[in-house]
Order: C-alpha cells, then sequence, then structure tokens
C-alpha cells in the first residue's frame, strides 16, 4: 500500500541551521553509518558553508528539511563526491534525519524533491553511497527507482558499502 508522503520544504541551509543539525543529529542511532558519533558544532558550521557555496555553484546542495511547522528534521540533497575513492566527480544524493523523524516519509519525500531540483539543475545521473548494513536507506534508494551498481569497502573504515545509481 502506498500512502501518501508528508509534506516537506526544502531551503539552502543557514548559519543557524548549523546548531540545528548539530542538535538533530546527536542520537548514537542517527550518527551508526556516519562514525558512531555526533560531530562538534564546527563541522555542521563549516558543512552548512559549503552547501551555501554549491547552491551558488552548482543550483544545488544538501538542503534542510523542514515540515509543515518550519521545523528542521535533517537535511537531503546532493553534492560532488569529492573523496579520492569511489564515484569522484559524481554527484551524490543524500540525507540523513533526526531519529524522531524515522518512519514518517519524510526522506523520500525530500528525496523526491532533491531528483527533481539536481534535474532541473543539469544534472543527468546520479548515485548514493550506502553502509550496507543500512537498510533504512538501501530502501530510500528502491523507493526512488535507484539499481545496485557496485560494492564497495570504504578506505578507512573498512565497512562494506553499496552505490546506487539513477539515470535523470
Amino acid at each position: 500500500m502506498n500512502r501518501a508522503l508528508p509534506a516537506v520544504r526544502l531551503r539552502v541551509p543557514t548559519d543557524e541551521d548549523a546548531v540545528a543539525w548539530h542538535r538533530v543529529f546527536a542520537h548514537p542511532d542517527v550518527m551508526e553509518f556516519h562514525g558512531g558519533r555526533a560531530a562538534g558544532l564546527s563541522v555542521y558550521e563549516e558543512l552548512t558553508a559549503r552547501q551555501r557555496r554549491h547552491d551558488a555553484e552548482r543550483g544545488f546542495c544538501l538542503w534542510s528539511v523542514l515540515d509543515e511547522e518550519d521545523r528542521i528534521l535533517g537535511f537531503t540533497g546532493a553534492q560532488p563526491w569529492e573523496r579520492d575513492w569511489g564515484p569522484t566527480g559524481e554527484t551524490e544524493i543524500g540525507w540523513r534525519l533526526g531519529r524522531e523523524h524515522w518512519g514518517k516519509g519524510y526522506v523520500t519525500a525530500a528525496a523526491r524533491q532533491t531528483l527533481e531540483r539536481v534535474r532541473a539543475a543539469g544534472v543527468t545521473d546520479v548515485v548514493a553511497m550506502v553502509d550496507a548494513g543500512n537498510s533504512r536507506s538501501i530502501a530510500v534508494t528502491r523507493r526512488l527507482g535507484m539499481r545496485l551498481a557496485e560494492t564497495f569497502t570504504t578506505p578507512v573504515s573498512r565497512r562494506a558499502g553499496h552505490c546506487y545509481r539513477l539515470a535523470l
């Protein structure tokens, strides 16, 4: 059964959003596949500043996801894959929400908006790099119509991962 997705709004992250991201990502479940513990506020300050640059230069970024009451739930969006391993130079889509917002359709709704926006910005295909144990994110890739293109081992954590692809 397909349920209606909740209304979400995406916006370029502000300076203040760094504080909100730091707060909503502080739960250990949220960080399970992202190093295991919350990053410091300065990490989110740098990340939101970088996203503003991406949006200005490319027309897309990791946007803050807001619900109908304008509460920040987390982020979703796209950015260039800039590591020296994996799909270097390609556009990666991704998402991360606060634990209390899981299982409500927010990520799928926001990720669908992301695909529309990156397509409008001229991107022809995207990847999603997902930890092989992250069944929730794998389910989102399936709902988006992405296909598993490759498996890999991350160089630092040595964890198994999946690279999903979607032509836009």
